[in-house]
C-alpha cells in the first residue's frame, strides 16, 4: 500500500503479524479515487489482541469492491502455500468478493520460484488475476495499477484530493515507534509491545511528542530500553527521522517505557491502546 499511496503511511518489518489495526491508504488520480484497506493477516489467534486484528481482516473482506491478497514466492523446495495462505484462501473461496492475488518480493526469489508459485495459486481458479511484483522495486506495479479500476463500482469522492489516509497523526506517530521495535527486537518482544501518545505539542519550530512503549513484563522492559539506555535511543532516532520526513517538521521525541501487565489479555487495555472490538 505504501508503494500505490506513494507514502510510509502502513509500517513494514520482516516479522509476521506487524500490521495491527485497519488502516486505509487514499490514491487519488485525475481520473479516479481508489481506497486501499491495509489490514492485519488471517491467521490462528488466540490471544484477544490477535481475535481483534483478525475481526478488523475480516469486516474489510466483507466491505470491499475487491480483494487483494498478498503472498511471496515459495521457497526453495516448496511445493504449496504455508497455513497463514491457506486460512486466507479458505475465506476467499467462501467469500463472493472478487479476489485478485499480488505475489509480491518477486527481487527476492528465481524465476522457477516464482513461476510455480503462479501456477500453484492459478491452478485453484480463486483469483481474477494474478500480478508478481516487487513492491520495494515497483517492478510490476504499473500493471496491478492499471488493473484495479475494472474491480471497483462507481461512487463519489470520499477524501479530498490531497488526503491519503484516514490515520490521524497520533495514531501514525505511534505506529512508526512500533515499527522500530519490530525491526530492532526478537521473540515474544515485539509482540508484547504497544506504543501510547501521550502528547504532541508544537513549540516554535517542531513538534514535541511524548510517548510511552508499554510491554506486559518487567524482562521485556529491560530489552527495549538496552545496555545503557542504547536500544531505546536507536529506537528513537529512526522513528524521529521518520516522522520528521512524513510530518515534514522537525520533531522532538520523548520516549518511555513502562509495563502494563498482560495488556494483550484485557479488554479495557485493549481499546485504550487503540485495537477497540471490530
Amino acid at each position: 500500500m505504501n508503494r500505490l499511496v506513494g507514502k510510509p503511511i502502513s509500517i513494514t518489518a520482516d516479522k509476521p503479524q506487524t500490521t495491527r489495526n485497519r488502516i486505509m491508504g487514499v490514491r487519488t488520480t485525475g481520473e479516479s479515487q481508489i481506497v486501499f484497506v491495509d489490514t492485519p493477516g488471517i491467521h490462528a489467534s488466540r490471544d484477544k489482541l490477535n481475535q481483534r486484528m483478525v475481526a478488523y481482516a475480516l469486516a474489510a473482506l466483507e466491505d470491499a469492491d475487491a480483494v487483494m491478497a498478498i503472498t511471496e514466492p515459495f521457497r526453495k523446495n516448496q511445493s504449496g502455500p504455508g497455513h497463514g495462505d491457506k486460512l486466507v484462501l479458505e475465506r476467499l473461496s467462501a467469500s463472493k468478493q472478487k479476489a485478485l492475488l499480488v505475489v509480491n518480493k518477486i527481487d527476492t526469489a528465481n524465476e522457477d520460484q516464482v513461476f510455480k508459485t503462479l501456477a500453484w495459486f492459478g491452478d485453484q481458479g480463486i483469483f481474477e488475476a494474478i500480478v508478481p511484483l516487487s513492491a520495494l522495486t515497483g517492478k510490476g506495479v504499473d500493471r496491478l495499477e492499471s488493473l484495479l479500476p475494472a474491480y471497483l463500482s462507481e461512487g463519489p469522492q470520499f477524501f479530498e484530493s490531497d488526503q491519503i489516509t484516514d490515520q490521524s497523526e497520533r495514531m501514525i506517530v505511534a505506529e512508526l515507534v512500533r515499527q522500530e521495535v519490530f525491526r530492532r527486537t526478537h521473540q515474544e518482544v515485539p509482540y508484547a509491545t504497544a506504543v501510547e501518545v501521550e502528547s504532541m505539542v508544537e513549540e516554535d519550530d517542531r513538534l514535541v511528542i511524548h510517548a510511552r512503549i508499554m510491554v506486559e513484563r518487567d524482562s521485556q522492559k529491560g530489552i527495549i530500553i538496552g545496555k545503557g539506555g542504547q536500544m531505546l535511543k536507536q529506537i528513537g532516532q529512526q522513528a524521529r527521522k521518520k516522522m520528521e520526513t512524513l510530518l515534514g517538521m522537525k520533531v522532538r521525541l520523548d520516549l518511555h517505557v513502562a509495563v502494563l501487565k498482560d495488556w494483550s489479555l484485557n479488554p479495557r487495555h485493549l481499546a485504550r491502546l487503540g485495537y477497540p472490538e471490530a
